[in-house]
């Protein structure tokens, strides 16, 4: 009998948390996992909600077990294996069916999976909130056809975030543009990370302070403007003690930090798109060099380098400003790449209402963002820098971003997400450029030609008169 109201396929960490909120919320759902006693383990171990999880062996029985017109999420790793499971599970189903990727998908292969897909129901979504958000509640970015999402949207809207009984699951637009809103919003992750890293490398080797003691600091400031997912959990991390040795955890934790890409494909698409995101390539170029330890090693003893401690001119109260700067200046950036392309690829994105998913579940959730979405419904096409509040709160504290990145530079303290942040602040602020050096040298030594200010075009210097 064809009871489960919707099906999943891959029971790993995300899978079988996402598996457990939709039987949470009231769904019956049946599941299936390529190695069978996975998905017997699953529904062994799930308690009250085992009645309303259906384990099934096969995608046969899988494909059976679902009400007509059947919708199966696919869990699985993105690239290959989410082709190879769609072509072995296409002939099963009908001409209603319809197939969702929730993986971490690259939206090129959104997009292409769509197309191939013709008139058979398709959808990519993005899911953000790691294993806590897909348990309990995450942001959900959806992509493809209206009326597919609509099909599911009661599922997806049950299971995800609320903030203030708002459910953080929209449509954002045809394709894969629900899979590259997700890709954006890794991006500024890894941003807001990598300046969070950069402010407590300045309080651990500028300022000499204790890992608990840092905690502290960034549990204050998760009161205030930077209240947020992410400055939370740093504290908790700064503070917690490692159960083995009794030390810090910051103090047995190596420093090569992980990656799975999404980041990187977030900075490729964004000089695809000419849509500037500093921050964002800054904290992936970090990454990549946090993974070099013996050559950085190497430098420091060949170069007598490594950080040195601050005797004065930085406090915690500058610190927290140079945060609010970067962290604004951050999400103007990416709010400004999905901008170009929802013009580019024709998507009209709602920018407000991606700003609005983003409020809670997913791991950049901040206070801010209800601010930015109030922003960006005001005017979607301006820079969130611009904004009454953030140019305000930019106005506020770009002297201390600045001050925080000079002294960090002048004592030997990387702070490569900070000082790109001020980098665009102040390009972004500067009427008169130094562009026209480079449109001299590109007509000197290749005759591209440049515009006057006077308004005539396809000019060229005197150099290209002999």
């Amino acid at each position: 009998m064809s009871t489960a109201e919707i099906g999943l396929i891959g029971l790993g960490t995300m899978g079988a948390a996402l598996a457990s909120n939709i039987a949470d919320n009231g769904f019956r759902v049946a599941v299936f996992n390529r190695t069978t006693s996975v998905t017997q383990s699953f529904h062994a171990d799930a308690g009250e909600l085992a009645e309303r999880i259906v384990p099934t062996e096969s995608l046969e029985d899988l494909v059976a077990a679902i009400a007509e017109p059947r919708a199966i999420i696919l869990m699985v790793p993105a690239g290959e294996a989410v082709d190879a499971q769609i072509a072995a599970l296409r002939p099963l189903l009908g001409p209603d069916d319809l197939i969702i990727d929730a993986g971490n998908a690259n939206f090129h292969d959104t997009n292409r999976r769509a197309r191939d897909a013709g008139d058979l129901p398709f959808l990519g979504i993005g899911v953000s909130g790691g294993e806590e958000g897909a348990r309990f509640g995450p942001s959900i970015m959806g992509g493809g056809k209206r009326a597919y999402w609509d099909r599911v949207a009661h599922i997806l809207e049950a299971i995800s975030a609320k903030h203030e009984g708002t459910p953080c699951a929209t449509w954002m637009g045809e394709e894969g543009a629900g899979h590259f809103v997700k890709a954006v919003h890794n991006g500024i992750e890894y941003a807001d990370m990598q300046m969070i890293a950069e402010v407590y490398g300045i309080m651990r080797d500028g300022l000499g302070m204790e890992a608990a003691g840092i905690g502290d600091v960034f549990a204050g400031w998760n009161e205030g403007v930077l209240q947020s997912y992410l400055i939370e959990i740093s504290g908790k991390v700064a503070k917690a003690t490692d159960p083995e040795s009794g030390d810090p955890m910051l103090e047995v934790i190596v420093d090569a930090a992980g990656q799975k890409g999404t980041g990187r494909w977030t900075v490729i698409e964004a000089q695809h798109l000419a849509a500037p995101v500093p921050a964002i390539e800054a904290a992936v170029m970090a990454r990549n060099l946090s993974s070099r330890r013996e050559e950085r090693t190497a430098g420091e003893a060949l170069f007598s380098a490594g950080p040195r401690a601050i005797s004065g001119g930085v406090d915690l109260e500058m610190l927290e400003g140079a945060l609010i700067a970067g962290k604004i200046l951050c999400y103007a950036q990416g709010f400004a790449m999905i901008s170009a392309a929802s013009e580019e690829f024709g998507w009209a994105l709602p920018l407000p209402e991606i700003a609005k998913v983003w409020r809670e579940g997913c791991i950049i959730r901040s206070a801010m963002l209800d601010d930015m979405a109030s922003a960006l419904g005001e005017d979607a096409g301006r820079n969130l820098m611009f904004a009454g509040l953030f140019a305000d709160h930019l106005k506020a504290q770009h002297g201390a971003l600045r001050e925080v990145v000079a002294i960090a530079a002048s004592h030997g303290i990387a702070v490569p997400a900070l000082a790109s942040g001020l980098a665009y602040f102040d390009t972004m602020r500067t009427s008169r450029g130094t562009a026209n050096m480079i449109q001299g040298q590109r007509d000197f030594f290749g005759a591209h030609g440049f515009e006057r200010f006077d308004g005539r075009t396809g000019q060229h210097g005197p150099w290209a008169m002999g």
